[in-house]
């Protein structure tokens, strides 16, 4: 993998680069366990390190600052940029809590994002960044937050980001959760950030309970189960295919 810098201003490199050469070296690190443990067999070109404003309008038009495209990975390594970010999705809610630990976000937790990309690159998914299947969006995405943070963060950490995020679902589940898990993404990226981002925390809490309250830990077995609903033609949603199985 390369690093490739991109910014309108030459300064804010130096503002940056140390944070990006950090992240790059812990994803290299990160990326034998995924190969160890996860069939990653092909690494991405690299990661363009960015600023929000280019990830978000120039390079895409998602308004979250961080994606991949093909084989290479976009993101802003900026902490300052993801903690704004994080605090804009509450919407002005009283959540001090939440505010708060946005407010302290951790490098480790920027790290988990961009993990999170490289982890879509592994075999163990069905799809590909060319597939227009999303029966099965839900389950990546949860898994991709899940497999980084077990790896990445301490214990304590894991734990807090997940309590922050079902603090989230029910704080958003009346305005957000109208509609199916399997509908993740149903609105395109079109709406608000926090009713984009209402379907990964709620993603997110789905995976983590399929792991640990039903599989036991046994992350491996997931995958299994989910292969198996792939190969039996796809008959039923995939949520209503784990609970059968597990």
């Amino acid at each position: 993998m390369k690093q490739v810098f991109a910014f309108e201003k030459e300064e804010k490199v130096k503002d940056i680069k140390d944070n990006a050469h950090y992240l790059f070296n812990a994803l290299k690190n990160y990326s034998k366990i995924l190969e160890d443990k996860y069939s990653l067999s092909q690494l991405p070109k690299g990661v363009v390190w960015t600023s929000e404003d280019l990830v978000t309008s120039f390079f895409s038009n998602i308004p979250i600052p961080a994606f991949t495209k093909q084989d290479v990975i976009y993101m802003t390594p900026d902490v300052g940029e993801w903690k704004k970010l994080f605090i804009r999705q509450l919407e002005e809610k009283d959540l001090p809590d939440i505010r708060r630990f946005y407010n302290n976000l951790s490098l480790e937790h920027i790290l988990v994002i961009l993990a999170h990309e490289l982890t879509h690159h592994s075999d163990l998914f069905l799809g590909d960044f060319n597939d227009d299947r999303e029966d099965d969006f839900w389950f990546e995405e949860g898994m991709c937050f899940y497999i980084p943070r077990k790896h990445l963060l301490s214990e304590e950490d894991f734990q807090e980001i997940y309590q922050v995020e079902r603090d989230l679902v029910n704080a958003f589940s009346e305005k957000y959760g109208g509609h199916s898990i399997e509908d993740f993404g149903y609105n395109s990226y079109e709406g608000s950030l926090a009713s984009i981002m209402f379907d990964y925390w709620r993603s997110n809490m789905l995976v983590k309970n399929l792991v640990e309250e039903r599989a036991h830990g046994d992350i491996q077995h997931i995958f299994t189960i989910y292969h198996n609903w792939d190969f039996e033609g796809r008959k039923i949603p995939l949520r209503e295919y784990f609970l059968k199985q597990l």
